[in-house]
């Protein structure tokens, strides 16, 4: 038997969709620190950036692949 489904879900998003300023300054091919939380941050070069700013596509050091990094993500890219 089907239940009755209600919706209340938040109009707004979870997190801003903004890019943080410095965000605007990474260009293809700098060096990047990604600080993904407190005390765990890795590094990377920038290989794309959206026309918008709002998403980073950064190649991980050490062979761990190529990432998307979105501003709502929570993390932070900041030059190296």
């Amino acid at each position: 038997m089907a239940r009755k489904k209600t919706s209340i879900a938040a109009e707004a998003p979870l997190r801003p969709a903004e890019p943080s300023p410095h965000w605007s300054a990474l260009r293809e091919g700098d060096r990047v620190t990604v600080r993904l939380s407190p005390g765990f941050e890795t590094g990377g070069r920038v290989s794309a950036v959206m026309p918008d700013r709002t998403a980073v596509w950064v190649d991980l050091d050490g062979g761990r692949g190529r990432t998307l990094l979105h501003c709502s993500d929570g993390v932070d890219i900041l030059p190296a």
